[in-house]
C-alpha cells in the first residue's frame, strides 16, 4: 500500500513530534486535536524545533517551508478518517483512545490503517474495538520524536502482513529503525525502562540515596546519559505510573508494584517538566531537587 496522507489524533508532545517527522518526510499530514490552542501551540512548536534544525544546518529554510507547508490542523475527527494512516497519539488512558477509534470509525476509507502510539496498552484489545483489527497496529515513538531513532512496531493478534509492511515502510522512509514487538505490557522499552524508574524511585523512598545521589550514581556508574529520576521527569510522572500499573496488571507479578513515593507525587499534581515540578523543580534556573 502506497501511504501519501498521515492523520496525527492529539496534538501535545508526542503528537507534534510525529506531525513534524512525517512532514520532512514528505507525507501529507492532518494533525488533530479537540483544542484549537492545542493545535496552535503544535504548529509554533513544530515551526520552532525546525528552525533549531536549520539553524544546525540538519535542514535548510527551503525544506524547511515546504515540511510546514505540509501540516494541515483542524478540529473535526471526520477530517482526519480519509486519510491513508492514521496515528492515535492522545493521553495514554484506554477509555480515551477507544472513543477516539470509535468516532473515527463512521468516517474512514476503506483502506485506512489504524495506529496507536500507545507506549503500554493492549495493541490486540484496543484493535477490538473497531471494524479493522486486521489493519490495526501500534506504531510507538519515541521521546522526542525528531531525535529518537527507535520506533516500536506492535502487532496485535489479527494485524495482517501487509499492514505491518505498510507501518514498516513508513518508519523506513522516515530513516528511523523499527524493532518488531510482541503485544505484550509495556512492549520492549518501557518493559525494562519504566521499572528501572521505578526502582529508583523505590531507593530514594528507603532512603537509599537522595535525588541528586541516585542520578549521579546512574549517569556515572552506568553511563547513562540521563539519571532515572531525571528521566522519570522528562517522561512525565503521570505516565512512569500508568505503565507500571499496565504492567502490575497485565502480568500480575509484584515486582512491578508502584512505589508509593511516585504515586504521591503524581497525587500531588507535581508530574515533571510539563509542571514544572516532579523529582525536581523546575521553576527557577536550575533545577533544584525536591528530596
Amino acid at each position: 500500500m502506497d501511504i501519501r496522507t498521515i492523520g496525527v489524533v492529539g496534538a501535545g508532545q508526542m503528537g507534534n513530534g510525529i506531525a513534524h517527522v512525517m512532514a520532512q518526510a514528505g507525507f501529507d499530514v492532518l494533525l488533530n486535536d479537540i483544542n484549537q490552542d492545542a493545535l496552535a501551540r503544535a504548529v509554533a512548536t513544530i515551526d520552532k524545533n525546525m528552525e533549531r534544525q536549520v539553524t544546525r544546518g540538519k535542514t535548510s529554510p527551503e525544506d524547511k517551508a515546504a515540511a510546514m507547508a505540509r501540516i494541515r490542523t483542524t478540529q473535526a475527527i471526520a477530517d482526519v478518517g480519509q486519510t491513508d494512516l492514521i496515528i492515535e497519539s492522545a493521553t495514554e488512558r484506554e477509555e480515551i483512545k477507544n472513543k477516539i477509534f470509535e468516532s473515527l470509525t463512521p468516517h474512514l476509507a476503506p483502506h485506512t490503517i489504524l495506529t496507536s502510539n500507545t507506549s503500554s496498552i493492549s495493541i490486540t484489545r484496543l484493535a477490538s474495538r473497531t471494524d479493522r483489527p486486521e489493519r490495526f497496529m501500534g506504531f510507538h515513538f519515541m521521546n522526542p520524536v525528531p531525535v529518537m531513532q527507535l520506533v516500536e512496531l506492535i502487532r496485535g493478534i489479527a494485524t495482517d502482513q501487509p499492514t505491518y509492511d505498510a507501518c514498516h515502510a513508513v518508519v523506513d522512509r522516515l530513516g528511523k529503525t523499527a524493532a518488531s514487538a510482541e503485544d505484550y505490557p509495556a512492549f520492549i522499552v518501557n518493559r525494562i525502562l519504566i521499572p528501572m524508574i521505578n526502582e529508583a524511585v523505590y531507593a530514594l523512598y528507603e532512603g537509599v540515596g537522595n535525588v541528586r545521589s541516585i542520578d549521579q550514581a546512574m549517569k556515572l556508574g552506568a553511563n547513562h546519559p540521563m539519571g532515572p529520576l531525571e528521566l522519570a521527569d522528562f517522561i512525565g510522572l503521570d505516565t512512569c505510573l500508568a505503565i507500571m500499573h499496565v504492567l502490575h496488571e497485565g502480568l500480575a507479578d509484584t515486582k512491578y508494584r508502584p512505589c508509593p513515593l511516585l504515586t504521591k507525587y503524581v497525587e500531588a499534581g507535581w508530574l515533571g517538566r510539563k509542571t514544572k515540578r516532579g523529582f525536581y523543580d523546575y521553576r527557577g534556573e536550575e533545577p533544584v531537587p525536591t528530596r
